[in-house]
């Protein structure tokens, strides 16, 4: 058995507003992290910081098809995929997944965590893209290590 992140939700922009703001690193640190060396691209590699967070994280092989989808790796093991589909009201739905691990107690934790952490990426782009509210800033600073 193979545990699989996965969440999805529904937001009222079209296509392209949707994937500008997930690849364009002007928008995405304005609802998910808090700094990029440069937008996704395919072929391209690029490293993200999150504002609770002192590491920064690499994001390699980077696939995108515009208005489409994005992959990427940040987990040597998985590969975290993000489909867009267009619907009839010129609204988005955005599926993110990743291809999964081996069922074990440690693995059982890291997909309850990243769908989870997921399930909070889109609920924080919906707000952004949809109402300009900044939904994650502040809401992750009791994890931030003091020295």
């Amino acid at each position: 058995m193979r545990l699989e992140p996965k969440a999805s939700i529904q937001i009222q922009k079209p296509i392209e507003e949707v994937f500008e703001g997930i690849v364009n690193p002007d928008i995405m640190t304005k609802y998910f992290i808090s700094e990029s060396s440069g937008p996704l691209e395919s072929g391209k590699e690029v490293v993200w910081k999150f504002p609770e967070f002192e590491d920064r994280f690499p994001i390699k092989e980077i696939e995108t098809e515009t208005n489409h989808s994005i992959s990427f790796v940040w987990d040597p093991e998985t590969v975290v995929y993000i489909t867009l589909e267009k619907l009839p009201d010129n609204s988005t739905i955005v599926r993110v997944s990743e291809n999964g691990k081996e069922m074990n107690e440690a693995n059982l934790k890291w997909a309850l965590e990243n769908s989870g952490g997921w399930a909070n990426f889109l609920a924080c782009m919906k707000a952004y893209l949809e109402y300009g509210i900044q939904l994650r800033k502040g809401a992750f600073d009791f994890m931030i290590k003091t020295k």
